[in-house]
């Protein structure tokens, strides 16, 4: 039966680009397309196909069987968004149902069941579903993460499949309800729970797709992103659905064990529309290395948009140059910046320009607070990726930490308002009142400059290390490492500040391959001369084993829980989060 499956076609019916009230609308006049979402092996076999027609059908019916169990409107139901039709079918009938899905990481980026149930615990403390459904093989993992919390329901995504439906009206959908939670990756606080309200998505993707990523007809999707993250679910799940596109999805599991994977499918449906942080273009091209591609054809894709972490322009410049013989254009690079609190998306590079480059002066960026340009052979010069303009009915400014709004090329905090920008966390009005003001504007926690219009992000405000009252960035200490010492890979090193009795000491963790101990020493070595050499700082180099530096749900390196797990294991401290520090092996 497998085998007589075919993916989607392109839409069949006028384009529409997200110019609708909420998302129910959109899936009502998207299901008149031929278009639709299929699921692929890590090896490339179509497994399921779920054509828009059909997902509205199913998330109807769906939504009236979950209102008759006694689910009510503007409750919150939890989801394990795994790659499937599980969870988009349920995803969609609590929209209909005006139930707010709540999606959830999958257990595979934890270590095992206790740091996963430690994980997604706090989130559920937080939205105190009234349901909690996932996939059938984690049920029991799920029940013991949610029974503190006393769900009415708590099952498997088949868990309504056989009730009866008929006797139930569905409510009216307001532009002002909330759509979803969308948690952020915490990658700097505890997690929370942004409130995305119907409004601020749909303009959000409006924003998107009209003005920076000009979809037009014929435009194809592809993603192994996760569902449980807003470049997933809003980028590749919400925008496909409300512009009439075709999507072909990969577990983001499948393709870390077989990253050509991506490209593959894309060359082999003729995908135009595709997103990966840094280290997903990186993983593809280590793995390009020992493998044949001459026969991936990558001509077609026109936005290899790149986000989600710090974009990193070596790591591109070498797929660039890997995969030109398969026909992709650099210039197909489509820098952005975004966050969970905006929706998804707020600024954009032009499409069809490639990376373009800031080089300043690292010297006079970490002593005065400028991004002062300066030459490529100039020492200290330090690369920033243009970001692009924010999108139209967004404002930005650029803050030192009164509040006073700086001038071009000038350093501080990147404050946002417009129409994008969430409504609150959810259930917790300190920290709104801490990032959000009365009059709108978001303070994003990052830390960037203006070029003429465009933005150029820094790094995060609160990773930021503060040594002898100089601003040193970790990303800076990190990637010099990786590019100056052998055997260091991209996502080898953590660096961060720990408040000793006399001072701050910066410590750099870094993974390591080999159990020879003159090598092990020579790696310390090489480190913290490349430290010394970049920075003028000494600091202290643990090595530690392969894949024990701790990341977010989402990929992202966790500085922060780095630098806990390090004391903790100082103090030899055994509780939740010090569980991770046993692979160290300091």
């Amino acid at each position: 039966m497998t085998a007589r499956l075919k993916p989607t076609d392109v839409a069949g019916c006028q384009l529409r680009l997200a110019d609708f009230c909420t998302l129910t609308e959109a899936l009502d006049y998207t299901a008149t397309s031929r278009a639709g979402f299929n699921f692929y092996s890590g090896r490339g076999g179509l497994v399921e196909v779920l054509a828009y027609r059909d997902l509205r059908d199913q998330a109807t019916s769906l939504a009236r069987r979950m209102l008759r169990t006694g689910l009510r409107v503007g409750e919150r139901v939890a989801l394990v968004a795994e790659t499937g039709t599980g969870f988009m079918r349920t995803f969609f009938a609590c929209q209909y149902a005006a139930l707010v899905p709540v999606p959830l990481p999958t257990p595979a980026a934890f270590g095992g069941r206790a740091a996963y149930v430690d994980h997604i615990r706090p989130m559920l403390a937080i939205a105190r579903p009234a349901a909690v459904l996932t996939p059938g093989p984690v049920l029991e993992m799920i029940r013991h993460a949610a029974e503190p919390f006393d769900p009415k329901v708590v099952g498997t995504f088949e868990q309504f499949d056989g009730l009866p439906e008929s006797g139930t009206d569905l409510p009216r959908i307001g532009q002002d309800d909330l759509s979803y939670l969308q948690f952020s990756s915490g990658s700097t606080r505890s997690p929370t729970g942004v409130a995305v309200t119907q409004r601020a998505l749909l303009a959000n993707l409006r924003g998107i797709l009209r003005d920076a990523l000009e979809v037009k007809s014929g435009d194809r999707c592809m993603s192994w992103l996760p569902f449980f993250h807003d470049m997933g679910l809003v980028g590749f799940i919400l925008a496909p659905l409300a512009t009439q596109l075709s999507t072909d999805y990969v577990a983001t599991d499948e393709f870390a064990r077989r990253p050509l994977i991506w490209p593959m499918l894309i060359a082999q449906n003729g995908a135009t529309i595709s997103y990966s942080p840094s280290f997903g273009y990186d993983l593809c091209t280590r793995r390009a290395i020992k493998a044949s591609i001459d026969h991936l054809d990558l001509s077609q894709w026109r936005v290899a948009g790149i986000g989600g972490d710090m974009i990193r322009p070596t790591v591109l410049s070498r797929f660039a140059a890997t995969f030109r013989r398969c026909g992709f254009r650099k210039e197909a690079f489509v820098a952005s910046y975004g966050m969970a609190e905006a929706t998804l998306g707020i600024s954009f590079a032009p499409l069809d320009s490639g990376i373009e480059v800031d080089r300043i002066d690292l010297g006079l960026l970490r002593e005065e607070g400028r991004a002062v340009p300066t030459d490529a052979n100039s020492p200290g010069v330090r690369e920033f990726v243009v970001c692009g303009q924010v999108l139209p009915g967004q404002e930005i400014e650029i803050r030192d930490r009164d509040g006073r709004v700086l001038e071009e090329r000038e350093v501080g905090r990147v404050m946002i308002r417009g129409a994008s920008v969430m409504r609150e966390y959810f259930s917790n009005r300190e920290e709104t009142e801490h990032v959000l003001s009365s009059d709108g504007w978001l303070d994003t926690g990052d830390v960037g400059y203006l070029v003429g219009e465009s933005l150029v992000v820094t790094g995060r405000s609160r990773d930021l290390i503060l040594v002898n009252g100089r601003n040193v960035w970790p990303q800076d200490l990190e990637w010099a490492v990786e590019r100056q010492v052998d055997g260091v890979r991209h996502g080898d090193v953590a660096a961060f500040s720990v408040d000793e009795t006399e001072a701050e000491r910066i410590v750099l963790l870094v993974q390591c391959r080999t159990s020879d101990v003159e090598l092990r020493h020579s790696l310390r070595k090489a480190v913290a001369e490349v430290v010394l050499a970049t920075a003028g700082l000494n600091c202290r180099v643990v090595l530690v084993s392969h894949n024990a530096l701790p990341r977010t749900s989402s990929g992202k390196l966790s500085r922060t829980r780095a630098s806990q797990m390090y004391l903790a294991s100082l103090s030899g401290e055994s509780r939740t989060g010090a569980a991770a520090i046993a692979p160290l092996r300091i």
